[in-house]
């Protein structure tokens, strides 16, 4: 349905946009957009009292207008049978356009769904309002926009219950923009307060700490954090900047001199590590895969720990003791290797198995196939470990059997599921009801009555059916 078939007649709506423009507040052709009870539907009422919005809130994420029915255009305007339509108001009533497009309770539907999205227009712009976001400046300048095209909306609704939403909304604005400006002085002080803890942290590092590798850490994080805290009044953060700049300087040079002691104990880390290569190579020949593992790796740790020798010594005893590792690591993947071939077995009898199980049929005999199922996971249990590449297509083949039987099980059970018997029934008594309704108006005389009566049992008597179909497939 198309804006030409409102006014097909050649009359033009009065206050409303020519065929192809803009609906006024934006709102979509008939027939299209979204509808309150929709996704993005608005909660505000578009037939009663005004909507106050709530108090700001900057912490919300997101804008949502909850849902709202829809308005009953019937209460605040017609459409009469030649497609003229009318709208009342708190000055009175008005002519808003012509409708030729159906009856006349379709124009008054068409009519009341343009007044509902252009209260979900107002809706989103009091949920802004409410929720703190954007900027409260636009929002009541399209407050004020939308109210200016109030006069002569084509749509039918409670009029004036917008007007006086969008009057809030205008008043309700400038309020927000000032809570709005104390918001972000409030986290400026929380910037610039974060940004001098900083400041002091790395100052007592700069000064105090020895453990450098975790304070030289540390000090890079705290650099990372500081360049992502924004909004520090610029004077204040260069001189905040520059205590953080001295103390990484003052760290930097005491850990200088720190290795520069360091270099005297290179000696003995030398001594230490030709001991390590030593145990390495006792331990290379060693068939105890998990301690001996162990072992390396506690060996490992030492070496890390005792500090580089001279450089030429630490590649050297280095390639030494790696050899040893290399050695021990070869014979244990080798043992591995074995393992492998076992387990390829194990998933051979495994696809045997199934290859024997794969024809349970649970459709002809039930308390069988449970039988043979448990028989098929006995066997499948006893057999172990398969290889890791093969382990989910045959266990994925093993589950595709249990949930047949399972299925079939449960397939069992809903046949004779009471519930479903009696919902059945209850929608069968539904029908004689409305049969006998229909009866007893058709006996007074009631036609619609008994009409409406027959179409309500009819509606029940195919539920009926369907109820009893789905019991009958199962």
């Amino acid at each position: 349905m198309t804006d030409s078939n409102e006014t097909s007649t050649g009359a033009t709506t009065p206050g409303a946009p020519k065929p192809g423009s803009p609906k006024p507040g934006g709102s979509p052709k008939p027939g299209g957009g979204q509808r309150p009870g929709q996704p993005g539907a608005t909660a505000a009422s578009s037939s009663g009292g005004v909507a106050k919005p709530h108090p700001v809130n900057t912490h919300v994420a997101t804008v949502t207008p909850a849902l709202a029915p829809p308005s009953d255009p019937s209460k605040f305007g017609r459409v009469d049978e030649d497609g003229t339509a009318w709208v009342r108001t708190a000055e009175g009533e008005r002519q808003i356009g012509s409708w030729q497009a159906g009856d006349a309770a379709e124009g008054l539907a068409h009519f009341g769904r343009r007044y509902d999205d252009l209260a979900t227009e107002i809706a989103l712009l009091e949920a802004r309002l409410a929720a703190g976001s954007g900027d409260a400046k636009k929002t009541k300048a399209a407050a004020q926009a939308l109210a200016e095209t109030l006069p002569t909306a084509a749509v039918i609704g409670d009029l004036d219950a917008l007007a006086a939403r969008l009057h809030l909304v205008v008043e309700h604005s400038e309020a927000a923009a000032a809570v709005a400006k104390k918001e972000k002085d409030a986290e400026r002080a929380t910037h610039t307060a974060r940004k001098e803890e900083l400041a002091a942290e790395a100052e007592q590092i700069g000064s105090e700490s020895t453990q450098w590798k975790h304070a030289g850490d540390r000090l890079r994080e705290i650099l990372d954090e500081w360049k992502t805290i924004r909004g520090v009044d610029r004077k204040v953060d260069d001189a905040l900047w520059k205590r953080y700049s001295k103390a990484r300087e003052n760290f930097n040079r005491r850990r200088g001199a720190h290795f520069a002691d360091l270099d005297r104990e290179r000696g003995a880390a030398k001594t230490k590590k030709e001991e390590l290569v030593t145990r390495a190579e006792a331990l290379s020949s060693s068939t105890e895969w998990g301690p001996t593992a162990a072992a390396f790796r506690d060996l490992l740790t030492e070496w890390k720990a005792a500090g580089r020798a001279p450089r030429d010594a630490d590649d050297a005893l280095w390639k030494n003791f790696k050899a040893a590792q290399d050695v021990f690591f070869a014979a244990r993947n080798a043992a591995a290797s074995e393992r492998d071939a076992e387990f390829e077995t194990n998933a051979t009898g495994k696809e045997e198995l199934l290859a024997k199980y794969g024809n349970i049929d649970p459709s002809g005999d039930l308390d069988g196939a449970r039988a043979a199922l448990r028989d098929l996971q006995e066997k499948w249990d006893a057999l172990g470990k398969v290889p890791r590449e093969k382990m989910q297509e045959l266990e994925g083949r093993l589950r595709a059997i249990e949930k047949s039987v399972r299925d079939a099980v449960d397939d069992q059970w809903r046949r004779t599921d009471p519930e479903a018997l009696a919902r059945a029934a209850q929608f069968r008594e539904r029908v004689a009801q409305f049969e006998e309704q229909a009866e007893k108006a058709a006996a007074a005389g009631k036609t619609k009555d008994a009409e409406r009566a027959r179409e309500q049992a009819q509606q029940w008597r195919e539920w009926a059916a369907a109820a009893e179909g789905a019991v009958g497939e199962l």
